[in-house]
């Protein structure tokens, strides 16, 4: 159970967007608990799960990527102690996945596909941290979309990526 009042607030911005489709109050929200916990100065818990939250309600894919590139760096510097402190289920490992796996979409809506598959690989790689719950089965079924999708994709003709 989380017992981290900012966690909590998170989880009501997530709310707003995923289940109720209020994308433009949970942006909203999420500002402002980024001014609260003051952004990327926060604890590294509440700035991962925050700008990966955040992410998901961009409208601009170079925004979603700057979120999902703070959220993925501020991981790093979490502690499973940390994440156990705030009640939440997850151990640290078991971030990686979903914030691999949002980092491959950004990189595939905007064309690198090079880094869309390392970005795909490196969340395979960490699906294991994962248990075989709904959470577990909606990062996994991401990572299936998202191989096809890049296994649809052609790599450049130059061997560039755009």
């Amino acid at each position: 159970m989380i017992t981290d009042p900012t966690m909590t607030r998170i989880g009501q911005g997530v709310e707003l967007h995923h289940h109720q489709g209020r994308r433009e109050a949970a942006r909203d929200l999420f500002a402002q608990i980024w001014d609260d916990i003051d952004g990327e100065q926060g604890d590294p818990l509440h700035v991962c799960v925050l700008a990966h939250s955040m992410a998901d309600v961009q409208d601009d894919v170079h925004q979603e990527l700057m979120w999902d590139l703070r959220a993925l760096a501020a991981a790093d510097l979490i502690t499973d102690e940390r994440v156990a402190q705030a009640g939440v289920t997850l151990s640290v490992a078991g971030l990686y996945p979903s914030l691999h796996l949002n980092l491959s979409e950004c990189y595939r809506k905007l064309g690198d596909l090079d880094r869309a598959r390392e970005h795909l690989q490196q969340a395979q790689a960490t699906i294991g941290a994962l248990g075989d719950d709904g959470y577990a089965q909606l990062i996994k079924s991401g990572l299936e979309r998202i191989a096809e999708q890049l296994r649809c994709d052609p790599p450049p003709e130059n061997g560039q990526t755009e």
